[in-house]
């Protein structure tokens, strides 16, 4: 089977979160014997088809822009048996790039209108390719796909001019999450079920509904604490006047405006590899333009928050807010802060010295 899989993301550098689930898809492919050839559009010069119909009256199968989508991409496309189209979700549904590509393919049509009961129709010059459709977004319900479910079956679907060349929909809400340490264990499991599409597309066509399942679980199961973490980064980028991909370069941390967000934030970055078989339980008291209490529970590789105190602390943290938010991202040097006594500590210190070990990445 020859596949061509098409990525519209402009992201790189892993931060594409499309990307990472069309590897996966591509390595199954690959896996069941398939010839894949990936491709960036991003890198590529796709014209906006000039709605001219030269294709249809003086170049008969073939677009009047001497572009990638004409010299390179478009035959391709037609010597696949099928094509991923891979696309964040923008504005709910793909973004320009997909857009002007499936825009440019207008040469596989013939001009003539063929009626039918339920619709008119251009037919096909030749054989279009099978279609799937992989989409992410950061959203976390999975409707946020329905308005491009619905057009993906309009124009791909059965009853479509394409004659039900779309054999399967991908979609994976909360993408972000996907890169956030605190879900590997979820995104493990994501990514291998969408390696066992692709297997199984090659091999059926299909992907099984079990393996769908698989692929669409829930990844957070707060919603609203993951909806609470994207808001605090967006508000840490636009206090730092830094973009996203700027926000991670730097290693920058999003910046808690509350004891509950601080909580979420502290359960997110939980490294439990690092953790190990640590047990203790830390309370953190804070003062200032905040003035509230919560812990966190470490318990073998697990970690539970709650507002309010925890009897026993192993370690008390007693700290004006914002000062303690300094020190968590990295605006202030927390030893310091110690011994200019800004904040104090109660209990086992040797807890305190591996918070940057329980809390960041590997």
């Amino acid at each position: 089977m020859k596949i061509l899989a098409l990525n519209s993301s402009p992201r790189g550098d892993g931060q594409s979160k499309t990307g990472i689930m069309l590897n996966s898809l591509v390595e199954g492919m690959r896996e069941a014997g398939a010839d894949v050839e990936v491709v960036s559009l991003s890198k590529k010069t796709i014209k906006p088809c000039a709605g001219c119909f030269s294709c249809w009256t003086k170049t008969p199968g073939k677009c009047i822009h001497k572009d990638d989508m004409t010299r390179e991409l478009f035959p391709r496309w037609l010597e696949s048996d099928m094509v991923v189209y891979a696309s964040p979700l923008y504005h709910y549904t793909v973004n320009s790039t997909m857009k002007a590509f499936i825009e440019r393919t207008l040469p596989v049509l013939e001009p003539f209108f063929i009626p039918t009961e339920s619709r008119t129709y251009h037919p096909l010059r030749s054989q279009a390719p099978r279609v799937v459709i992989l989409s992410v977004a950061g959203f976390p319900e999975t409707s946020v796909f329905d308005q491009l479910s619905s057009w993906v079956n309009f124009v791909f679907g059965s009853s479509s001019i394409y004659k039900g060349a779309l054999v399967a929909e991908i979609y994976r809400p909360a993408a972000e999450a996907l890169t956030v340490p605190y879900y590997k264990d979820i995104a493990r499991d994501v990514l291998s079920a969408t390696h066992a599409a692709g297997q199984e597309l090659v091999a059926a066509q299909t992907i099984s509904k079990e393996t769908m399942s698989k692929i669409t679980r829930p990844m957070v199961s707060n919603p609203d604490d993951f909806l609470e973490l994207g808001n605090l980064m967006w508000k840490t980028c636009i206090a730092e006047e830094v973009t996203p991909k700027e926000f991670v370069a730097k290693g920058l941390v999003p910046r808690a405006d509350s004891a509950r967000s601080y909580l979420a934030l502290m359960q997110s970055a939980f490294n439990a590899d690092a953790a190990g078989n640590t047990n203790a339980r830390l309370q953190f008291n804070f003062s200032g333009d905040i003035e509230d209490a919560c812990y966190l529970s470490i318990h073998r590789g697990t970690i539970t928050g709650a507002i309010g105190t925890v009897d026993q602390a192993d370690l008390t943290v007693n700290a004006p807010f914002e000062i303690w938010m300094d020190i968590m991202t990295k605006k202030a040097d927390g030893q310091q802060m110690f011994m200019e006594q800004k904040y104090t500590v109660e209990g086992d210190l040797g807890l305190l010295m591996q918070m940057n070990q329980f809390f960041g990445q590997d």
